[in-house]
Order: structure tokens, then sequence, then C-alpha cells
């Protein structure tokens, strides 16, 4: 059975749409949104904040594993704080060489390093010995910087130090997240590693994922934005590949996910993050749902937490 993993997303795809998502199934392993490290050593709280999974033996409620990632670019550093998150539990640690932000990208974080497959290959060894040897080390990419040029030397830069898996977001830093996703230059970079490849990027629909395996040869993808705007999304994926045909998830069952959905972020996040964070769900969701459209138009124009659970209650409990 192919891979299938949650991508992390910053300010979406976080432990409230994780639970969830996982509840829906058809996802072997998330990741985590990357934890930033500097130069200090985190204390343990900052680690559970962004994945508080580890309380629950680095699982999600739904028992799929989660990996936490980290990013940054001083080989010392990043070894302290494997070491100390690894000591908390997590399925194993990725690190994080394609963030595309600005203020990421400035103090040399993330896709920056994509300039610097030597210092690459120092963080992931570092990493890789601080902590446990039966603990998985992995990394994600981009293609490169403003071209693909030295995506062959990164990856090799990141199996040389010893991560045991590649996700591959197959743009650069200059595409950002804009269409299309170039997954024919996956192929290219499966012929030079042998350490397995995951690939990530513009993957929306089934079809999308079908033809991502053909032109990538990768049979193993990370779904992110695709899993938020259908839910149902790498369940179709495992119907196709079991030969049983089309599924979709119907509203029905994707109600009460709203309603869990709702309720965390009341309990976890900040006050004036809440109703923003339904509307956000709900508007990827128009991709694929009729019924969401209805329920973007009537919630965007609610600005009162009381207001917003009183829509969930009418709207998305089981009794209605």
């Amino acid at each position: 059975m192919a891979l299938l993993l949650l991508a992390p997303m910053e300010g979406l795809l976080d432990f409230v749409l994780r639970d969830v998502l996982t509840r829906v199934g058809g996802v072997d392993r998330c990741v985590s949104e990357f934890i930033r490290v500097t130069g200090s050593l985190l204390p343990d709280k900052v680690f559970l904040r962004y994945i508080p999974e580890l309380n629950h033996g680095g699982r999600t409620l739904a028992g799929v594993p989660v990996r936490a990632q980290l990013l940054g670019s001083d080989p010392a550093s990043m070894a302290e704080n494997a070491a100390r998150l690894a000591a908390l539990g997590p399925e194993g640690i990725d690190l994080n060489f394609g963030c595309p932000a600005k203020t990421v990208n400035r103090h040399g974080g993330g896709a920056a390093l994509l300039r610097e497959p030597e210092q690459i290959a120092r963080v992931v060894a570092a990493v890789r010995r601080a902590v446990p040897a039966g603990m998985p080390v992995s990394a994600k990419m981009r293609l490169g910087w403003d071209d693909a040029s030295r995506a062959r030397d990164c990856a090799l830069a990141m199996q040389d130090g010893g991560a045991c898996e590649i996700v591959v977001h197959a743009r650069t830093k200059a595409d950002g997240y804009r269409p299309p996703a170039y997954w024919e230059e996956i192929a290219g970079l499966r012929a030079a590693v042998r350490v397995p490849l995951v690939a990530n990027g513009e993957i929306w629909t089934l079809q999308d994922a079908l033809r991502c395996r053909a032109q990538s040869g990768v049979d193993a993808l990370m779904l992110g934005r695709g899993m938020v705007a259908d839910p149902g999304l790498a369940l179709a994926l495992r119907a196709h590949d079991a030969g049983w045909g089309a599924y979709a998830l119907p509203w029905c069952e994707l109600r009460p996910g709203l309603a869990r959905f709702w309720q965390m972020v009341c309990r976890d996040l900040e006050p004036g993050q809440r109703a923003g964070r339904l509307k956000q769900w709900l508007n990827l969701l128009r991709r694929r749902y009729a019924e969401a459209e209805l329920a973007f138009q009537q919630v965007r124009v609610l600005t009162e937490q009381q207001h917003v659970s009183d829509w969930i209650e009418r709207n998305c409990t089981m009794g209605d």
C-alpha cells in the first residue's frame, strides 16, 4: 500500500486539523508545522504547543503517528534541540529545507539552504547523530531557490547526511505556491538517490494524485491543501488503489468533523483566531462541496463566538 502523508501548513494544517482529518482516515503519517530553531535550546512546552500529540504517544487520537519538523541552519543548535525533542517521543524528526517565507529565508533557514548543499549535509548529519539510532530522520525540500539546477546535489546531501526519506515539493522557492508543480523533476531525483522519495505539491484531486505518480515515478505522496479542501482525498486514493471504484466523502459525514474542529478551536486557540479558522477551512472546502459554499456565506458574516457556535449546533450536529 502506497504511503500517504499529511503535510504541515503553518496557520492552517495544525494539530486541530490533524485530529479531524486523521479521524476521516486514509493517512499513514502526519508531519507537524515547523518549529524554528534560532540558537537557543527550546523548552519542552514549545514542542508540546506545536505537537500536543506528544502527550499521547506521538500520535493523533485516531492513532496516526506524527513526525516533528524542525527548521534551522546551525548544526549544533539543531542537534541539541532535536535531542530534546526526541526525548518527548515523536514518531521521528523531519527537517525543513523548503519553507519559502522571507522572514525564514532572510536568516538562512528553510529554502535558503537549497543554495548550500554542504550545509544541508552538516545539519542532517548533526541531527542524525543527536537522536536515537532507531528514530527516523527525514527531510523536506523544494526543487531549488530559483531553479532546479542544484536539486540533485541537495537531495544527495540529505541522503548522505543520514536522512531516511525525502519529501520533494515540486516547485522552487521562486515559484512559491503558484501552479503548476513540476512533478516530472522528481523522476530525476529518484534516479539519483537510494532513499525513498515522497512527491508533494498541487495535489488537489484523485486525478492530480494519479498524474503526479505517473510523472514523478513515485508512489508515496504528501497531501496538503488538497486534503484540507477534500478530507476524503486519501480515502479516494486508497479506494482507487484497491480497485474498489470511486469514493467521495459525503458532506453529511463531514459535518461532525466541522463540529469537532470548532470545539477544538474554541478550546485550544486564542479568541481572535477562532472564527477566522473556521472561515478559512470552509473557504477551502468550497472547492469540493457545494454545501460548503452556503456554509461559508452564512458563517463569513459572523464575528461573535456564540453566534458561530449556534450555527454549528444548527448545521453540524448529528441530530439535525
